[in-house]
């Protein structure tokens, strides 16, 4: 005999649910103080660590039947927004914004203020929108800062999208089914607003671990990719990067330009007004660099006073490009510090039109342009003319030892003038325009 069966679903316990909310809260809290006193230099975690704390103290103080101390039935709600103001302040500490204390604190101000009128009284839906409003502003100014970081970092974009559409669901949505679903329905908003803290709980709080360890690993790359003295990439990042520029412009099967530069009479400037002065003259330089450049360029210093730039552009475009970085600095270097030292640079440009599979031979024909530059009366612009790419290749061969040997030191010949190369630009009379 078959017998037919109901299935019967007991309903969630809300005051065991508010207990494993309070302990999740509270558990991840104390985890973030730790980490923070791991990590004294990441303080975010501490504030992102209170703000846990604080919430799981609002949930205790908003659940308990019977507390121990009886409090306003107004401040476990504004604990809530206490609580993600500091998570907000915590966001803009972690990426170096200055805090506002005051404005961790304001939603709770105008929470306690408003509810003091008629219109705001307990049970009205009024007080509900409020609440709504004050929830969404904190979550809108997060969005915020974390967009504002979304190219910096891999877990900021992540983060970007995530952390808001929880921060917003975990609040939000059951107040939403209070306004607008029927009773039946409206009257399990409770359960649902504590498996919501618990998921939330759980995923902001990976979401900010991850974001600290992101930003650790980007602060040792960029320390071991970084020339200390420039800020700019040192020699294997600048051509590890050009690598990969080079590959995604063969798969677009578009042109890349690589600009060789070299500052003029450097040694000079070392011997006449110091090594203090020469290091502020390459400092100096790389502002100007990075001024003029865009986010795409790939700019770096391949040692001394040898720097190169690689662009995904033909070669008339860059021919500018040099133009304008070669007129900035010689307008920044008539003055370095205190002293009048009238620094210049000259600047080889060679382009690649098919795919590039050995980069040195393209650092190579850069080279023998930038020599050009030199033997032509430094402080202009030429570049190594299509023509003659074959030519100057077997003229200028890249050997070990050379710049155009991946990884090994400079010495370049300056005795042989290469053959087949053109004068694209001189300092003194070029007419291009200096925008892109």
């Amino acid at each position: 005999m078959l017998f037919t069966v109901t299935p019967q679903i007991a309903p969630l316990d809300i005051s065991t649910l508010a207990f494993v909310a309070i302990c999740l809260a509270a558990l991840l809290g104390v985890m973030l103080i730790f980490a923070w006193m791991q990590q004294r230099n990441v303080r975010a975690l501490a504030w992102w660590g209170s703000a846990y704390l604080i919430g799981a103290s609002s949930i205790a103080l908003w659940a308990a039947p019977q507390p121990l101390v009886e409090f306003p039935t107004l401040w476990p709600q504004a604990m809530t927004f206490v609580a993600c103001g500091m998570f907000w302040n915590g966001v803009r500490l972690f990426h170096g914004r200055r805090l506002l204390p005051a404005a961790a604190f304001a939603g709770a101000i105008l929470w306690l203020g408003l509810c003091q009128l008629p219109i705001f009284a307990e049970g009205r839906h009024e007080k509900i929108a409020l609440g709504v409003v004050v929830v969404a502003t904190y979550t809108f100014f997060i969005a915020l800062e974390l967009h504002r970081e979304r190219r910096k970092s891999l877990y900021s974009r992540k983060a970007a999208i995530l952390v808001p559409v929880m921060h917003a669901a975990i609040f939000l949505s059951p107040l939403a089914m209070q306004l607008l679903l029927p009773a039946a329905y409206a009257a399990s908003w409770l359960t649902v607003f504590m498996l919501e803290i618990m998921l939330y709980a759980v995923g902001s709080a990976f979401i900010v671990l991850l974001m600290v360890k992101d930003k650790d690993v980007t602060i040792y790359r960029s320390a071991a990719s970084t020339d200390p003295l420039t800020g700019l990439l040192n020699r294997r990042a600048f051509l590890e990067n050009a690598h990969l520029l080079c590959a995604r412009q063969a798969e677009r099967r578009q042109p890349v330009t690589l600009l060789m530069l070299d500052l003029d009479h450097f040694k000079s400037i070392n011997d006449r007004f110091g090594h203090a002065t020469g290091d502020e003259t390459l400092r100096v330089f790389a502002n100007v660099a990075r001024a003029n450049m865009r986010a795409s360029d790939l700019v770096g210093r391949l040692g001394g006073e040898e720097f190169a730039v690689m662009v995904p552009e033909p070669e008339e475009l860059s021919v500018r490009i040099a133009e304008r970085l070669r007129t900035a600095f010689a307008s920044a270097g008539v003055t370095i510090g205190q002293q009048v030292i009238g620094a210049t640079a000259s600047i080889g440009v060679a382009t690649a039109h098919e795919p590039v599979t050995d980069i040195s031979a393209l650092i190579g024909r850069a080279d023998a342009a930038l020599y050009r530059a030199k033997h032509e009366g430094r402080n202009r612009v030429c570049c190594a003319g299509d023509a003659a790419a074959a030519a100057t290749a077997a003229t200028v061969p890249a050997q070990p030892g050379t710049l155009a040997a991946v990884g090994g030191k400079k010495a370049r010949p300056r005795r042989a003038r290469p053959a087949g190369l053109t004068l694209g630009v001189t300092g003194a009379t070029s007419r291009l325009p200096s925008a892109r």
